[in-house]
């Protein structure tokens, strides 16, 4: 089965991969922007996220399957590869399985370790909406905030919301299976892997995804890894500051 991605662009390959209860749309502005400096940008919707399918299958060996599935059927070699979060420890393991395929690697605001549970409430937020009662975005936002008290955080989960048909709201999310591989997400990249090219991590200042501790597990997986720190920013680092994060990539790039 194949993704859904948008597609900006002509020149280089610069695959995008958004986070867990993410979607490629949070990326279309910054992706617009790489597409005019000369990037065929292809931002992807991962399996149950977004537009593309839904399974019950859902860890990072299959997402990694999944995105080799996507480069082998568009013909994407030489690609630069940059994930956010959950897509970052995506982009990771694809890197070391298919260094070939990956000319330079960005990862946004996670490390290569392991991270216990922490989207609990979120998910349960989520799960809170129902949409045979709730008609509206306003509704849906009035209950998820008692569950997610920070309106960006909030803002950012409801762009999954959509006009399943007239008068009826759905998540894009396949919230089921999400729910039960929860624990999947903080999986730690797998001890011995080892990606050898020009590798760049960006973390928020206000953010806690990457500490100063994680910076010898770094660059034992990652030998050539820069690590930057973007000013502004939390977790959601290129939508709080897009442009210190686009300059930082733009430099890396080179």
């Amino acid at each position: 089965m194949e993704l859904y991605s948008n597609i900006l662009g002509q020149g280089k390959p610069f695959i995008f991969l958004h986070g867990f209860l993410g979607m490629s749309d949070n990326w279309k502005t910054l992706g617009t922007k790489f597409s005019e400096e000369g990037y065929e940008v292809h931002l992807l919707d991962q399996r149950n996220h977004g537009r593309s399918f839904h399974s019950d299958d859902f860890n990072y060996e299959v997402m990694v399957e999944d995105l080799k599935h996507y480069c082998d059927s568009h013909n994407l070699t030489d690609v630069i590869l940059l994930g956010h979060s959950m897509g970052g420890k995506v982009a990771m393991l694809f890197a070391v399985e298919y260094p070939e395929l990956v000319s330079k690697l960005i990862i946004a605001d996670i490390s290569p370790r392991f991270y216990p549970i922490h989207h609990d409430t979120i998910l349960s937020g989520l799960s809170a909406l129902d949409f045979d009662i709730i008609k509206s975005r306003g509704e849906a936002d009035d209950i998820f905030k008692t569950y997610v008290s920070d309106f960006g955080t909030r803002q950012f989960l409801l762009k999954n919301l959509y006009w399943e048909e007239k008068g009826k709201l759905a998540l894009r999310l396949n919230l089921d299976a999400l729910k039960e591989n929860v624990s999947e997400v903080g999986e730690a990249l797998p001890m011995h892997s080892k990606f050898d090219k020009d590798t760049l991590f960006l973390r928020g200042d206000k953010s806690e995804y990457i500490s100063t501790s994680d910076e010898p597990l770094i660059k034992s997986h990652f030998p050539k890894a820069k690590i930057v720190t973007i000013a502004n920013a939390g977790h959601w680092l290129h939508a709080e500051n897009p442009t210190d994060f686009y300059d930082e990539v733009v430099n890396f790039l080179g």
